[in-house]
């Protein structure tokens, strides 16, 4: 593995104040909508409607798209939709595919139809898991090295401020409407991502389209195991899995834990959602800010810290019980200190990625990362139910200390460097 030098570094105004970062906003809330219907807004109303923690635990099994999604990101690269171009024409035909589909799920009686839903769901989960391929793919495309950090950070901020939608919004309505209109409510906010398709245009420096389908399959592999070596590359995507793996479990159940704690769907739509808007926002600008001054490798041991330590106040709040001012601060801090996290995880993400074949590698990379989310998420209610909240909390926070080990490895205190691309006649 070649060594590298580090990136120039751009004064941040240059790389805060541009039109990429408004397109980040956009990404981030279209990608993050989908995903948060899923694990905020269909437990809740499957919850409310008497199914039990088992059986909403299990539904984090239809999430395997997020998982799977590498295996067919190259059809996305090799294959062009005939209107919008490669990366435009694809995140529109999945936007309006989320739109549906979500507005469906409120359709059925969790009761009567509960495999109706599971397959609805899933349907969701494939189309947002295609549409992170081309919109990840989009963002790398657009955003000079020297962004990453920043770019990304403002795509993870609005990708958790969408979380208000279906799991603030989508709530505080379900109070008042029948969950068949909230569930069209909130699948209306996918126009958001497609007006942004509409407005935006293709990348300038986007890299070819593959001429065959083996090519699209191969090189992104290939190029991934030669650029750092079987070692490098083993240490990098065993950290990829590990280093958000007690942050996943932790949240897997947040909203039936807060209607276990004894919160009212008001109470959590308003404050244990709302009360984290602000941590996002100002997590958002000083740790994009933060990574242009100190770059990725230190901002990933920093915020990797925090996200532990915030992975503790759950269990405080599982000691605590319905305490309204411990809700509030204990998801504020989570959402600053694991929005962090996240921020400084998909950039190093990105970081990791070459951009000639950048659907494929962030594809196979993010699902890596969602893997612990998918499988390791189905049996969190089967913990709860043997160990209780506030012990399973505690499990989480050790779960998260692997990954942090291994930012020896990949992303050492001292170093802040980018793998090189390897010289080729490309």
């Amino acid at each position: 593995m070649d060594a590298v030098k580090a990136p120039t570094r751009k004064h941040w105004s240059e790389a805060v104040l541009n039109q990429r970062t408004l397109i980040c906003i956009f990404t981030g809330f279209s990608s993050g909508m989908p995903l948060y219907v899923l694990f905020q807004l269909l437990p809740a109303y499957l919850r409310e409607e008497g199914v039990g923690l088992k059986e909403i635990g299990l539904f984090a099994l239809v999430t395997f798209p997020y998982t799977w999604k590498f295996m067919w990101a190259p059809l996305m690269d090799r294959y062009v939709p005939p209107f919008l171009g490669r990366r435009r024409g694809w995140m529109l035909m999945m936007q309006l595919a989320l739109l549906g589909s979500i507005a469906s799920l409120g359709l059925f009686d969790p009761a009567m139809s509960i495999m109706t839903i599971a397959y609805l769901a899933t349907a969701v989960a494939l189309f947002s898991a295609s549409q992170d391929i081309v919109l990840d793919a989009y963002r790398r495309e657009l955003l000079p090295e020297e962004e990453l950090g920043w770019g990304n950070s403002v795509h993870v901020q609005a990708y958790r401020i969408s979380g208000l939608v279906p799991g603030a919004l989508g709530l505080v309505l379900a109070d008042i409407l029948p969950w068949s209109s909230v569930f069209v409510i909130i699948a209306g906010f996918m126009l958001l991502g497609v007006i942004m398709t509409l407005v935006v245009k293709e990348p300038v420096m986007a890299p070819r389209t593959p001429q065959t389908l083996k090519e699209a399959v191969i090189e992104p592999f290939h190029e991934f195991i030669t650029r750092l070596g079987w070692t490098g590359a083993l240490q990098i995507l065993s950290f990829m899995f590990l280093y958000k793996l007690g942050d996943n479990m932790a949240t897997a159940l947040s909203t039936p834990f807060y209607i276990d704690m004894g919160f009212s769907l008001t109470e959590i739509g308003v404050i244990a959602k709302a009360s984290a808007l602000w941590a996002s926002v100002v997590g958002g600008i000083l740790g994009g800010l933060w990574m242009i001054k100190l770059g990725i490798n230190r901002a990933l041991w920093l915020f990797g810290v925090v996200q532990v330590v915030t992975i503790l106040g759950f269990a405080l709040l599982a000691q605590s019980g319905p305490d309204k001012l411990i809700l509030a601060v204990v998801i504020s801090l989570e959402y600053l200190g694991v929005g962090l996290g996240t921020a400084a995880f998909t950039a190093f993400i990105a970081r990791s990625t070459s951009i000639a074949f950048a659907a494929t590698q962030f594809a196979l990379f993010t699902a890596l990362a969602a893997l612990p989310r998918t499988f390791v998420n189905a049996f969190t209610g089967y913990v709860v139910d043997a160990v209780g909240w506030h012990l399973f909390f505690y499990i989480c926070a050790l779960l998260a200390i692997p990954g942090m080990l291994l930012l020896l490895k990949v992303a050492p205190w001292n170093g802040d460097q980018v793998v090189a691309e390897p010289q080729s006649d490309n």
